[in-house]
């Protein structure tokens, strides 16, 4: 019997939390928004490759309590099965029609572009990986998807993008890239119920279970 003693492709996924959740909510794929983020990546990762971390970036949720609680559920799922957080800031603000003078509340989200930058290129230069898999449609990331390529010749970014959420910039500026498919969402939910290590049980917001389609 021949035996492949071939290392395996060290592969890190860095996820832009509110860029999947948004792809997925505009495709309408309500459905999915109960994730398991490892098993996502495991899914769209090939035999020659091998996962090692999951990296999520996402802010928390501050203006509405509903949808704080539906987050919060979420990230503790996530934490449970071994998902790294990284957090933003999710900063209220307002936002004025010029024509008619309107003023409304608005909310956006800061940091995390940031954020995955900073981890991509530290990790890069520790070598902890051989491939990022970046979940993200966000332009603003090719800077050090650019930066990765032109420093560290044996490493690159593939890009896994979002339902809804391809670019053709991003995608060039990337070592490969496609589009992430309902079917691939649908084969990685969580269970509805995860225990934690702490034995606390994590039950998926009633809005959020899989309906028939």
């Amino acid at each position: 019997m021949k035996i492949n003693f071939e290392r395996k492709e060290k592969v890190i996924a860095y996820i832009d939390g509110f860029n999947l959740y948004f792809g997925m909510v505009e495709a309408g794929f309500d459905y999915c928004k109960w994730l398991d983020l490892k098993q996502l990546v495991q899914n769209l990762l090939k035999p020659s490759q091998e996962l090692t971390e999951v990296k999520y970036f996402t802010s928390r949720v501050n203006n509405n309590p509903d949808k704080q609680k539906r987050q919060s559920l979420y990230i503790d799922a996530l934490e449970s099965i071994g998902i790294k957080i990284i957090y933003g800031n999710y900063q209220d603000g307002n936002v004025k029609c010029l024509r008619c003078g309107h003023i409304w509340k608005s909310a956006k989200e800061k940091m995390t572009d940031v954020n995955i930058a900073t981890a991509i290129i530290i990790d890069a230069y520790k070598n902890e990986y051989d491939m990022a898999m970046l979940i993200s449609g966000d332009t603003d990331l090719i800077p050090p998807i650019r930066e990765v390529h032109a420093i560290f010749k044996d490493k690159r970014v593939m890009i896994a993008f979002p339902p809804k959420r391809h670019n053709k910039v991003l995608a060039i500026a990337a070592k490969g890239s496609f589009v992430i498919g309902r079917k691939k969402l649908v084969a990685s939910q969580l269970n509805e119920e995860i225990v934690s290590s702490t034995g606390y049980k994590i039950k998926i917001p009633d809005s959020w279970k899989k309906v028939e389609i």
